[in-house]
């Protein structure tokens, strides 16, 4: 036994002194490919994380603490009623404005809360494919037309995919059904009303945070105007916060306002002393969060506002690390694009523009799959499909692309192994790709 653990550690240390003696660091390719590796990553760490994910991580435990198991199984159950289940989790992407990563620890609570598999993977879906931003984005740029058989294809697929998947293990769903109906919810602790008010406070700020600039420079649409004052927008729905955690989580008034003082501080010396316009709302955001940390974490009155913090705690544990790993992987072999910025990767753009060129099977299959690994940001998938349909890219595998695209990514994918494990994740994975293909193939032939 002691010399099998000996040869694993002789075999780990030749493994990386064979990556170190065969680097190939006279290799263009592999230094844009690491340069792109670190842009993709920098890019990520100032656009995502602060603004989409903490926050995201916040709205999972409110889901993991405040809302009900009683609530979570009407809605999403095995035992609720499959409609209504398809119906809320088909349409959630309308009120999310969530990328496949930001998406994930929505996914996680609802689904340790007992949600059936069929409506849990049609919310993971339906998140990230129906931003009704994204949705919009795409119908001006890319035209109505793909605009409309994007949004047709996401609600479609959504549907589709957690009808299949709760097929494929209706055993297991059986058995959760069964368990589920001896179940007695526990009584609510506060009226669903504040609850829901508490959780769409913090959907609003999120939605607001990370609210993009529209293209078109049409300086008179109510775009413009939303993203020319989202911050205040957001600062607005803070103060919401505020009263939320005063009146219904019981936080002691002169913290909460002391953690505003602070919050409305930082973001004046930021505004003024910060020339970097994208990193200035960084550090109130940053604080507020922070704040929102001790502020629940030190509450003495009342347990789950503590259970609230280290809940938001343990999905920054669990996702945050993967998400790395993919990042870090999409971003070496996919390169980075965002903000008019193309850096490719260890596989060239090229190559990619050349295999989705007209409508065969093979150039919507490829597509989807490229769709599948590559991470896209909420909204960076418009304008990236705008140059590659510049560059040849057929309508079919730029639909395709667009369906499979946003709602996965290689780090979403690890965080799902995690999740609901390797075989689901696996069955999960291919039917996106088999739908998306599917749709590139009809739409390309239209």
């Amino acid at each position: 036994m002691e010399t099998k653990k000996e040869f694993k550690i002789l075999a780990w240390i030749l493994a990386v002194f064979a990556i170190a003696f065969f680097l190939p660091i006279e290799s263009v390719r592999f230094n844009t490919a690491i340069a792109a590796t670190l842009d993709l990553v920098k890019w990520y760490a100032r656009e995502h994380v602060i603004l989409c994910l903490l926050p995201a991580f916040f709205i999972a435990g409110v889901i993991a603490i405040f809302v009900s198991q009683g609530s979570v199984l009407k809605y999403f159950g095995a035992n609720a009623k499959k409609w209504l289940a398809y119906t809320i989790a088909s349409v959630s992407g309308t009120v999310l404005a969530v990328c496949s990563c930001t998406i994930l620890p929505l996914f996680s609570s609802i689904h340790k809360r007992g949600a059936g598999l069929g409506p849990a993977v049609a919310f993971l879906y339906s998140g990230p494919a129906i931003n009704i931003l994204a949705i919009i984005l795409t119908a001006r740029i890319l035209g109505f037309e793909m605009g409309l058989a994007r949004t047709i294809g996401a609600v479609l697929f959504s549907v589709l995919i957690g009808l299949s998947m709760s097929f494929i293990y209706r055993k297991e769903e059986k058995l959760k059904k069964e368990q589920q109906m001896n179940i007695v919810p526990e009584p609510e602790k506060r009226p669903m009303w504040q609850t829901s008010f508490h959780f769409f406070t913090l959907v609003l700020i999120l939605v607001f945070a990370n609210w993009g600039a529209p293209s078109g420079g049409d300086d008179a649409s109510i775009w413009f105007h939303l993203w020319n004052f989202k911050w205040y927008i957001t600062g607005f729905f803070g103060l919401f916060l505020a009263w939320s955690l005063i009146y219904i989580l019981k936080i002691n008034w002169k913290w909460v306002l002391t953690a505003l003082l602070v919050t409305a501080a930082s973001a004046f010396l930021a505004t003024f002393y910060i020339e970097n316009a994208k990193l200035s709302p960084l550090i109130p955001m940053l604080v507020a969060i922070a704040a929102l940390s001790i502020l629940t974490l030190f509450d003495a009155k009342d347990e789950d506002n503590r259970e609230w913090a280290l809940s938001a705690w343990g999905f920054a544990k669990q996702i945050l690390p993967l998400l790395a790993v993919g990042v870090v992987t999409a971003g070496f072999l996919l390169g980075s694009t965002h903000d008019g910025i193309s850096i490719p990767g260890v596989i060239p753009n090229e190559w990619i523009s050349a295999l989705v060129g007209g409508n065969s099977f093979f150039s919507n299959f490829f597509a989807s799959i490229v769709g599948a690994f590559m991470y896209f940001a909420t909204l960076t998938e418009v304008p990236i499909l705008q140059g590659l349909l510049a560059s040849g890219m057929g309508q079919g595998p730029a639909l395709a692309l667009l369906l499979a695209g946003p709602s996965l990514s290689l780090p979403n994918m690890l965080v799902i192994r995690g999740v609901m494990g390797t075989q689901k994740t696996i069955v999960y994975v291919l039917l996106v790709i088999v739908l998306s293909t599917g749709a590139g193939i009809i739409y390309g032939s239209i």
